[in-house]
């Protein structure tokens, strides 16, 4: 099965969250209403400046993913 890159996901527990989880190394989960994040395998690239740049690029993704997949619904 192939994924896509990037999956928004709903849970009735967090009723203000808006999670996208990334589905590509690194695969994370960010909650684009509070800007938290949560790695979901380990790695010792953590504190790595390129490692961290690539952080904030996917989480600029992420943000744009949510704004076109939601704009797919108000059309």
């Amino acid at each position: 099965m192939t994924l896509p890159k990037f999956l928004l996901a709903d849970n009735t527990d967090y009723p203000d969250a808006i999670f996208v989880v990334h589905t590509e190394y690194p695969t994370f989960v960010v909650n684009l209403a509070t800007d938290d994040f949560q790695l979901l395998e380990e790695t010792d690239e953590a504190n790595n400046r390129e490692f961290q740049h690539e952080l904030e690029t996917l989480f600029v993704q992420a943000n744009e993913f949510y704004d076109r997949e939601i704009s797919r619904y108000e059309e």
